[in-house]
């Protein structure tokens, strides 16, 4: 920015709390901030530059534009920065690294009957839903949500068995009926409210609720609903004996943060202690390059708390390192708690040692990290050999043809990054060409035009002036221009000679065969093959490019048969009811939503099918008559012809 046009800038910056936004030339968000004064904190960073760590002096040489938003309190601003920060993932802040190593709990709060699942991808639908973890045991997870869906009455399939009736989970006790609607959805959520404690930590508090509850039951004389609250505190020991470990200073629940780090990476550990007992352990993983410590473990507290509900808060939270804006983080996390909150950075006796303990697993942790990390650079760097590439390739894209004797013929993109998948990037492709028909496939020609449709851009691109070429050595981040950031280092196809052959006549035709590095993956012996040559490289199985190329491929072809799975399934849904006159589109997609499967369908009586949205008494008997022709009974059959009607009066 220029300096007349910073200081004018700097001026119009109230002395109110609120967050900063610092963009580039591009207008790309650069660094997100929070201060209880915007002035005096946007200033510091252009009067001394010295002070500055070398990240941040870094960044201040691309600002060209400050934006500014005003806030009432400190506690919005940092509540806002947390948002800001998740929705544009500015370069220069601390940036928590989602790598899907631990895995999240969910609750889909805001469906009538909510769900209760594992997942590495932490996607909010709604703002209801809630996601609690990320686990570091993801073992511990799995036994606890296991026993948690023996204790308690909870839905155990996604979709019901039958359309008129419950399955045997209902007739055990495992689940309240949730398909027949059984159970209210109130009730439901009065239930999931009981299982949520669980992972919020409240475990003790649960456990007393319960015996009210059964004390009460007892006291009305109501012994069946008493035993069952009986098996669920049973339950409930046990599951609470297998995930606590005891640990001294039982007076006040804490959460411990700590973590372990070297020059790139950072493992963080927080441990939820609740009456002197660990019930919980959760990890996160950032990028440390050039970062203070306690600026990472501020960034872990704020992206935590800001996702928990207020009564998971603990009333103390004990830090490795001291907080650049710990006044701030109390006063925000006793606003959320609506009670007293203070962080401590202890230097001796047992919390210290709590400290120590913490440190201890997350360096373990930061081991696995770069030992996975240092296996991903060796497989990368053995792949650039074994292809004679000048650098590592960071983004490597594999593609796979999928079909049934030309039927419903798909492709799939898949992509790699730094020898991670990249799901993100990740393309599925419906073939177009006309002569792939059922009855008749040419995967040869499917994987042409798969590779005209993915370079096409780049195709135009290169006519208009731009060095594609330059990009193998600066890789596929280094040119942004018209959104055409997707260059890869390495194209990989699922095949031999032929399939390598088409690709590459179609990059002819594209113009970019000498700028992209094409090779091939042969199934049977797991050959290497590049363009122009006869016979395939000299490689091993089992090496560690050879078995990155081989990951890649399965990926690819995983993607490819799941999407024409879910291609032949719909056109095979679409052709059977598409045939019963009087169903239009609509009508076979409100049908399928209300009944979820075909099956369903054909097993529905016309009554059932009547209740449908859209589908009357006469439209029900045409769908029940089309799945059901033999149902036509005898009596309803002319008398003087057993097999058909007649026409004859006499």
């Amino acid at each position: 920015m220029q300096p007349d046009r910073l200081e004018q800038r700097l001026k119009e910056i109230p002395a109110e709390p609120g967050c900063y936004l610092m963009r580039d030339g591009e207008d790309r968000i650069l660094y997100v901030g929070k201060s209880k004064s915007l002035r005096s904190r946007v200033r510091s960073y252009f009067r001394s530059r010295h002070d500055l760590s070398p990240r941040i002096r870094l960044m201040t040489r691309q600002v060209c534009e400050i934006e500014f938003i005003v806030t009432d309190s400190e506690a919005e601003a940092l509540a806002l920065e947390s948002n800001l920060i998740k929705n544009h993932q500015p370069h220069f802040n601390v940036l928590l690294k989602d790598d899907k190593k631990y895995p999240y709990l969910c609750i889909t709060w805001s469906e009538a009957y909510p769900r209760i699942f594992i997942t590495r991808r932490r996607r909010f639908r709604s703002p209801l839903d809630r996601f609690y973890g990320p686990y570091v045991d993801v073992g511990l997870l799995r036994r606890t949500l296991f026993l948690v869906k023996r204790v308690f009455p909870l839905r155990q399939r996604p979709r019901p068995m039958y359309p008129d009736r419950t399955c045997l989970n209902y007739s055990i006790g495992r689940c309240p009926g949730v398909c027949q609607q059984k159970i209210s959805s109130e009730d439901y959520h009065r239930t999931l409210r009981k299982v949520a404690m669980v992972f919020q930590g409240r475990s003790d508090e649960l456990q007393r609720l319960l015996s009210e509850q059964m004390e009460r039951y007892a006291e009305r004389l109501d012994f069946e609903a008493a035993a069952r609250v009986r098996d669920q505190l049973q339950g409930l020991d046990q599951l609470t004996a297998d995930q606590k470990m005891s640990l001294p200073d039982s007076s006040v629940s804490r959460d411990v943060v700590a973590l372990a780090c070297d020059e790139r990476l950072a493992a963080v550990q927080l441990f939820q202690m609740r009456a002197g007992k660990l019930v919980g352990r959760l990890g996160y993983m950032a990028d440390a390059e050039g970062l203070d410590p306690g600026l990472i473990l501020q960034r872990v507290i704020e992206e935590h708390y800001s996702q928990v509900d207020a009564v998971e808060i603990p009333p103390e939270l004990l830090v490795q390192h001291p907080l650049p804006q710990q006044d701030l983080l109390e006063e925000w996390l006793t606003e959320q708690r609506e009670r007293r909150v203070q962080i401590h950075c202890p230097k001796q006796r047992q919390k210290a040692d709590l400290i120590e303990l913490l440190q201890r697993n997350a360096e373990f942790e930061l081991l696995r990290a770069k030992q996975g990390q240092e296996q991903q650079a060796m497989a990368t760097e053995d792949l650039a050999q074994l292809l004679e590439l000048p650098t590592p390739p960071r983004r490597i894209e594999g593609y796979d043809i999928s079909h049934i004797q030309g039927s419903d013929a798909v492709a799939s993109q898949v992509v790699f990054v730094d020898g991670l998948p990249a799901k993100q990037h990740y393309r599925k492709y419906k073939i177009r060409s006309s002569s792939i028909v059922a009855g008749h496939s040419d995967d040869f020609m499917a994987m042409a035009e798969i590779m005209r449709r993915r370079f096409r851009r780049w195709s135009r691109a290169k006519a208009e002036g731009i060095d594609v070429g330059a990009l193998r050595h600066k890789g596929g981040s280094a040119l942004q221009t018209d959104g055409l950031n997707d260059w890869p280092d390495v194209v990989m196809i699922d095949g031999g000679k032929g399939q390598l052959s088409a690709v590459m006549e179609a990059l002819r035709e594209l113009d970019l065969h000498e700028d992209l590095n094409v090779c091939s993956l042969a199934k049977q012996r797991e050959e290497v093959f590049l363009p122009g040559e006869s016979k395939p490289l000299e490689s091993e199985p089992d090496q560690l490019g050879v078995a990155l190329l081989r990951r890649l491929r399965d990926e690819a072809h995983r993607f490819a048969v799941t999407f024409h799975r879910q291609q032949r399934g719909q056109r095979m849904k679409r052709s059977r009811l598409s045939d019963i006159p009087g169903l239009g589109p609509k009508r076979v997609k409100e049908l399928l939503a209300h009944f979820h499967s075909i099956d369903a369908i054909q097993l529905a009586t016309a009554e059932q099918l009547s209740e449908a949205p859209g589908v009357g008494p006469s439209l029900a008997d045409q769908i029940h008559a089309f799945f059901h022709p033999q149902d036509d009974s005898p009596e309803d059959m002319p008398d003087n012809s057993p097999d058909a009607p007649s026409t004859d009066p006499l």
